[in-house]
């Protein structure tokens, strides 16, 4: 259950939170009807992590009417992925946001202080892999965890990565962000104790396939307790790694 909605249910049983309040903020819409979109603002109610807007396809004035609905409804922090500068501009002239151009990711709103278990680690085997490394990185930050970035750490020189060892062994949850062949998730995978996210990307040569052969290699990898993604998602091992990165022992 997420913290917000424990906090109410504990204001009840103390007595600083009437019922009726109570019954009035769990009984709102559960969703905005804005003809284009069903804005689902229950979301955080039942999962714990609000709707993140995907930014592509959408026009900006789509956006910036989703952006109304959720705000109105109290959300205070909201991610827009896959968002071109020129659409951000636009928005931006509605509601000030902080764009991220290498992640093509935009944030309205204050970041959250973290309030996971551990740190998240992001890794990627080379710079190429940046921008899907900085879309998971936001993801996770937005939702109120810490993250640690390990840039260019990639296997064609994995010294590298090996001088990294006390922040992997301290993690909560790794992200292996790799292009090429995608070794990278493989060799995290046989070091560390905690759960690993591999996201394949688009980048490589010729038979890479557009991040194909990097999706197999994950798929494939002989390292225990690797899960993948789908190819440049950045924002599902994001996501997946923040939901980890809060788990409780449930009653």
């Amino acid at each position: 259950m997420n913290s917000e909605t424990r906090s109410l249910l504990e204001g009840v049983r103390d007595g600083t939170v009437s019922v009726d309040d109570a019954l009035l903020q769990l009984k709102k819409a559960p969703f905005a009807d804005l003809g284009y979109a069903k804005v689902d603002l229950h979301r955080k109610t039942r999962q714990g992590a609000a709707e993140v807007i995907y930014g592509a396809g959408k026009t900006p004035e789509q956006i910036t009417g989703i952006l109304d609905a959720m705000l109105a409804a109290g959300q205070r922090t909201v991610l827009i992925t896959r968002l071109s500068p020129e659409a951000a501009e636009r928005v931006a002239a509605a509601h000030p946001l902080a764009y991220h151009a290498d992640a093509r990711a935009a944030i309205v709103g204050p970041m959250p202080e973290p309030t996971g278990i551990g740190k998240i680690i992001i890794a990627t085997g080379g710079t190429s892999d940046i921008p899907v490394a900085e879309e998971a990185a936001l993801t996770a930050e937005v939702h109120g965890n810490e993250v640690v970035r390990l840039y260019d750490v990639g296997v064609s020189g994995v010294h590298r990565l090996f001088s990294h060892l006390d922040e992997i062994m301290s993690a909560s949850v790794i992200i292996a962000v790799a292009g090429m062949e995608g070794a990278l998730a493989s060799v995290i995978g046989g070091l560390a104790d905690c759960p690993v996210i591999a996201v394949p990307t688009s980048v490589g040569y010729g038979a890479s396939f557009g991040g194909l052969s990097a999706l197999l290699s994950m798929l494939n990898s002989c390292a225990s307790g690797v899960s993948v993604v789908n190819i440049d998602n950045g924002f599902g091992a994001g996501f997946l790694a923040g939901r980890i990165n809060h788990m409780e022992a449930k009653p």
